[in-house]
């Protein structure tokens, strides 16, 4: 299949009693960012790992790029992918200058955009210091540098905004956008999920390492029946009783006298004509869809009583 980076054909991984993943199938395509989430022990950092070739799975394919990763092409393969642990660790005596020309010297690249990689990471005065002297944000931070050496092809990340603040939280996510319109393909996972949903293309939900769902957010909160609250306030409060409000269904009155309708996310912009439609003189007016947080409680919910 032309255009897919990766490919996850019912692949498992077992140790011993233990079902760390059970038959995921998954494509993710270049250009695209992909998401995963799920609680500790949901099979997250276990399909990156085989996504790597670092582990074997169990049952199922998985192809990078076109290659089977248990085949010896996969090794040429490997020089296309940036990968950022969920642990980074560096020798700490040596300085972060040196780390990073040792991975450029082990991908047979070029040294000469390690300088650009500093800047962009945010450790440019912190280049020619040893690592040692780093904090855990720098450290990180040195991870992603070594990640986008190479310009690669596939970045798969494993908590990529730990420890960061949030200037550089977002400059994450800007250089992931980046990488995606110039065609490669990105693979997180993440446990800050109000980051994420508007930053990623699509959403895969793990759970016991089985996938519970995989869409984009519009997708998701379809799925999750969740409704969305439409909030509007008037000059001198709601009326008691209103005939326009009625002919826009169910409502109630909150405490601050702003009246709330619910509707599912589908009708929405049904709901929002009808409503401009009854010339009412709003003061203000919120469209609240569900977060990506609340769609995720609601599936281990569901989950939980399956």
């Amino acid at each position: 299949m032309s255009g897919l980076s990766v490919r996850f054909d019912g692949v498992s991984k077992r140790y011993g009693e233990v079902v760390a993943l059970d038959r995921i199938d998954m494509a993710l395509s270049q250009g695209e960012r992909v998401a995963l989430i799920g609680h500790n022990g949901a099979g997250k950092s276990t399909l990156i790992k085989l996504a790597l070739g670092l582990i074997r799975s169990t049952a199922g394919r998985i192809e990078v790029m076109g290659a089977d990763v248990r085949r010896s092409n996969f090794d040429a393969v490997r020089k296309a992918i940036g990968f950022l642990p969920e642990n980074v660790v560096f020798p700490a005596a040596i300085t972060g200058a040196e780390a990073l020309s040792f991975y450029a010297r082990l991908k047979g690249g070029s040294e000469r955009r390690n300088a650009d990689l500093f800047e962009r990471t945010g450790l440019a005065g912190a280049a020619h210091r040893r690592i040692g002297t780093y904090s855990k944000g720098m450290r990180q931070r040195l991870g992603l540098a070594q990640a986008l050496i190479g310009q690669p092809k596939l970045l798969l990340l494993d908590e990529p905004t730990s420890g960061l603040d949030p200037q550089l939280r977002e400059e994450v996510y800007n250089i992931m956008s980046e990488l995606a319109r110039n065609g490669a393909a990105i693979l997180l996972s993440s446990h800050a999920l109000a980051e994420i949903e508007n930053r990623t293309d699509r959403i895969v939900a793990l759970n016991r390492g089985r996938k519970i769902a995989d869409g984009s957010l519009v997708d998701l909160r379809r799925i999750s029946q969740i409704p969305t609250c439409i909030r509007i306030r008037m000059p001198e409060g709601p009326p008691c009783r209103s005939t326009a409000l009625s002919t826009l269904g169910e409502y109630k009155f909150l405490t601050d006298g702003t009246v709330e309708f619910r509707c599912e996310e589908a009708t929405k912009v049904d709901v929002l004509r009808r409503l401009f439609a009854a010339s009412l003189p709003l003061t203000d007016l919120e469209v609240v869809s569900p977060t990506l947080s609340e769609i995720y409680a609601v599936m281990m919910q569901r989950e939980a009583v399956a």
